[in-house]
């Protein structure tokens, strides 16, 4: 572990610790409730992690660097939009899916803009949310959206 693991959570455990001293039913009462749902999420992770793990045994370091390495420019960045925007992954398992396509050569930009994207857009609840919010909120919301990751890759990909 390094030192930002380890802070990270020696401050969740100080901040559990105040917690519970100054009222342990509602301490307890949200312990329960993130239990609940972290095991509401325990198959959908499950089953993400099995389907990248699937893909990465398909799919070569060579094939996942030449979408999306640093020589695929534009398309890579596209590619990684579109497949962002479409995919409907919690942004909980972005980040490693992120380090493991890293690890097999996609370039950081691309990283960037596909974890913006997925975090960001939502084509798979368009229809909810239009619902919800209306058309042109909607519509309005995912395209700057998009714009917003395209630019957040530059920046990074410049910066990296």
């Amino acid at each position: 572990m390094n030192v930002t693991v380890i802070s990270i959570n020696a401050l969740a455990l100080v901040f559990l610790a105040v917690s519970f001293f100054k009222d342990r039913a509602k301490t307890i009462q949200a312990l329960r409730a993130a239990l609940r749902s972290g095991a509401g999420l325990a198959p959908t992770l499950l089953g993400i992690l099995i389907l990248i793990g699937l893909i990465m045994g398909f799919v070569t370091s060579a094939t996942i660097g030449r979408i999306l390495g640093e020589g695929s420019g534009i398309t890579g960045v596209l590619t990684a939009a579109l497949l962002g925007s479409v995919l409907h992954i919690p942004s909980l398992v972005s980040f490693p899916l992120g380090g493991s396509l890293l690890r097999s050569g996609a370039s950081v930009m691309v990283i960037a803009v596909f974890i913006t994207t997925l975090t960001m857009v939502g084509f798979m609840t368009l229809p909810m949310e239009i619902r919800v919010l209306g058309k042109r909120f909607t519509l309005l919301r995912n395209v700057l959206s998009i714009i917003a990751a395209l630019i957040i890759g530059l920046l990074v990909g410049v910066t990296a």
